[in-house]
Parts: structure tokens; sequence; C-alpha cells
């Protein structure tokens, strides 16, 4: 369902129609919850956030603008609980398990089928080894299509610091590729 399609339902919802807020989340739940796990990757945190979006969003429709698009707006909601997450998540790790939080955790996919059909596992997997603020460019680049502009406002960071971790992160991800014998995979 497209955001024009979407549109009379956001309105019943921002008056309180609970039928019309679950109908957004059922067409709006597996992107907003794809886009959390390319991004976090403990389950129970995936879970936790995707459930927080839906409450901030049920809570913030009157601040929604019509004139924009629904799922720039919902994904902005998204990324900036992820931030706030990893906020929250850097402190807990300084006061309390520094040392033990500090090393690599083993990642966890409970819904591999969705990722299968987003891209090869191997891409993947590249893709999740780069830091934070590379990983989120390149997710909302190529995975939702937003321009580097959109992404800037998205972040509230200038376009120049976007464009600058766009071509990091492909530079990275070429150099990771190269390493891994780029020519035995077909993209």
């Amino acid at each position: 369902m497209n955001d024009k399609e979407l549109l009379p339902w956001l309105e019943k919802a921002t008056l309180g129609d609970e039928s019309a807020f679950q109908l957004v989340y059922q067409a709006t739940h597996q992107d907003v919850y794809r886009t959390v796990a390319f991004l976090v990757y403990n389950k129970q945190d995936i879970e936790d956030i995707v459930n927080e979006v839906y409450m901030r969003m049920w809570r913030s429709f009157h601040k929604y603008d019509p004139n924009r698009p629904f799922r720039f707006w919902l994904h902005g909601i998204t990324i900036h609980l992820i931030q706030d997450w990893k906020r929250k998540a850097w402190r807990r790790i300084r006061l309390f398990e520094r040392n033990r939080q500090m090393t690599c955790e083993q990642f966890d996919w409970t819904d591999r089928t969705v990722l299968q059909f987003e891209m090869q596992h191997e891409l993947f997997r590249l893709i999740r080894q780069l830091s934070y603020k590379l990983r989120v460019v390149i997710i909302l680049r190529y995975f939702h299509d937003y321009a580097l502009e959109e992404i800037a406002d998205m972040l509230q960071i200038p376009v120049g610091t976007v464009k600058s971790r766009h071509h990091l992160a492909l530079k990275e991800l070429r150099k990771r590729f190269e390493i891994k014998g780029g020519d035995e995979y077909v993209y």
C-alpha cells in the first residue's frame, strides 16, 4: 500500500480510529521491522524499538504533515528511536559492563526469509560489518531509496557529512568485497 492509499486511513487514525491504525500498522510493520533489524542486532531490542516506533507514531499523528510522504516521516521516527536506543545502550555499556559488552556479539537473524528476498547473504554480511554511521546511510540510500539530501534531513546532519559517509561506506564495501574474492559473486 503506497502513501496515497494510506492517507485516508491515516486521517481516520489521527481521529482515534483503532482499526485504521491497525491497517496502517499492517501496511508498514514489515518495512519498519526490517529497517530496525538492519541496524540493531539483538532480537529483543528489535521488538522493543519497533513497538516504540508505533507508540510514538500513535502519539505523534497530530505532527504529521500530509503534504510530506508518510513513510519518510515514519522512517524518521524509526531512525531517531534507533539513535536514542544506541545512545542509551552506550551509556549502559560504559556504566555497567564495559569489558564484557565490548566483545563482539554473534548476530542472530530471526527472520532470514525476509532478508533473503532483499539481498544476497554475503553482501548483507559485509554491510553489517560497517560502523553504524556508515551502515545507516547505506540502508537508507539503497534499501529505502532516499536521496542524500533526504538522508541528511532525516539524520539531522549536513549533506556533506552524508556524502562523506556514503563514499566511505562504498569504499569500505568495495575493499571488503575484493578481500573476499569478489569475482565469485554475481550481483
